[in-house]
């Protein structure tokens, strides 16, 4: 039961582009072909990236982890952060592995959460494509508006969320293989 419970949301997928080739074919074939894409896409990109993570598990020690990033870190360890989820490269699933291996670490909640707003919106090639794109005073704009909403949220996320809600998600990480 443990294992079906695992695969529900696969199971679910499964059953409904099934139910979509019988009432559409065409659609059917689409979402197929887009799963095929998106799996590609992940197998190509995931393993180099649990390499990486490996390899920040066996030479970063945990102390320096906690002493850059940890409870103590202050304004260095959200620096940090920022620059880390700004200079990732990749798409945004690709964090949440990078998450996991942070907490397993003792890196900050709120650290964390810096990470994954800016991993999600202002990674430095993405802003490279919007200068050149877009124009300059488009770029200076969003990343303007993004950081402050990146600060607000992980300040209100940290507020909202109760301290055992916090050692529930770093205990659910802890469990998490690799």
């Amino acid at each position: 039961m443990k294992t079906f419970k695992k695969y529900i949301i696969f199971i679910i997928a499964a059953i409904l582009i099934g139910v979509l080739f019988l009432i559409n074919k065409d659609m059917g074939f689409k979402a197929v072909s887009t799963i095929k894409s998106s799996s590609k896409e992940m197998i190509l990109i995931l393993p180099p990236i649990f390499i990486l993570l490996g390899l920040m598990d066996v030479w970063v020690p945990r102390d320096t982890m906690v002493k850059f990033m940890g409870e103590g870190s202050g304004i260095i360890g959200g620096i940090l952060s920022f620059i880390i989820g700004s200079a990732a490269a990749g798409p945004l699933y690709v964090v949440f592995p990078v998450a996991i291996a942070f907490m397993k670490k003792g890196v900050k909640f709120s650290n964390i959460l810096i990470l994954i707003g800016a991993w999600s919106t202002t990674k430095i090639p993405m802003l490279l494509f919007e200068s050149t794109s877009l124009g300059l005073n488009f770029m200076l704009t969003r990343l303007a508006v993004n950081i402050p909403i990146i600060l607000i949220m992980t300040f209100v996320m940290t507020k909202i969320l109760k301290d055992d809600e916090i050692a529930a998600i770093y205990e659910g990480a802890k469990e998490q293989e690799g």
